[in-house]
């Protein structure tokens, strides 16, 4: 079993959704970004998602931008994104790790090549926000081969038609983008998050996690009675604009916060 599949097993048996953490990495520097993931964990975070930093962050609001930016203006590089990967895995070996980015970083040395270098840092699963599935003959293979989780987004466009074309080949989660929009900027409202939920959950028996636009512990533990996942982001980030090399503390305090918000939901479905 995958560490994916054994955490979403873990969090289903305790009654509640997964916790789904992302920073970008190498924001505000390569150097600083172990400590941002350590805190995500200490905050109780269950799945963390590294963000790949690109100069054409296109499904991304200002706080993410701003973040690819700073990584970027760092020198971070893919290779730096793979040794914070392998060093995060020595550390905390059980806690699943998701890559998620665009294309150009993943590919252009090759998919196989970067496939393989995923794997052997102890990366889990890939989200490549920018391949179409109907489009993906290269990367998702590979990352197939290579033993990694392909997750792919499912939008509040994508109809009953696309569906099984996002569906196929996809594993570890389903990521429910909840808004047609970029990150951080808007918030869906909760009826249409829990009919695009059950919609999901029709056509697969992946878990379905809920993301863009969860900005707190309420909108988590709203999601979190509906969903299997809670995907928070930009606020995360926010912080680490905020507060720079010295952002950890008040990361691992938000994230605590959310971390309670989602285990309130799971009190509240089993009383």
């Amino acid at each position: 079993m995958s560490r994916l599949s054994a955490t979403f097993a873990r969090t289903r048996a305790e009654g509640r959704a997964a916790l789904v953490a992302f920073i970008t990495g190498g924001d505000p520097t390569p150097a600083d970004t172990a400590a941002m993931l350590d805190a995500l964990v200490e905050g109780g975070a269950d799945v963390i998602e590294l963000g790949m930093p690109f100069t054409d962050p296109m499904a991304d609001g200002p706080s993410i931008q701003r973040a690819n930016l700073r990584a970027l203006g760092a020198g971070t590089t893919t290779g730096d994104l793979l040794a914070i990967a392998s060093a995060f895995r020595e550390r905390h070996p059980e806690v699943p790790l998701v890559l998620m980015g665009y294309a150009n970083p993943m590919v252009r040395r090759g998919a196989d090549w970067f496939a393989a270098e995923a794997a052997k840092a102890g990366v889990d699963g890939v989200i490549c926000v920018d391949i179409p599935p109907e489009q993906d003959s290269v990367l998702g293979p590979a990352l197939r081969a290579a033993g990694l989780d392909l997750i792919r987004l499912a939008t509040p466009t994508t109809d009953s038609a696309r569906l099984p074309a996002v569906l196929n080949g996809a594993s570890g989660f389903v990521y429910y983008v909840s808004v047609a929009g970029i990150t951080g900027m808007q918030q869906a409202g909760q009826a249409s998050i829990e009919s695009a939920v059950e919609r999901l959950r029709a056509a697969t028996d992946l878990p379905i996690a809920v993301g863009f636009g969860v900005r707190g512990p309420e909108q988590a533990e709203a999601i979190g009675r509906v969903a299997d996942g809670v995907v928070v982001g930009s606020v995360i980030v926010d912080l680490i604009g905020e507060h720079g090399a010295a952002a950890a503390p008040h990361v691992r305090d938000f994230t605590s916060t959310l971390s309670a918000a989602v285990r309130r939901a799971a009190k509240e479905k089993a009383a």
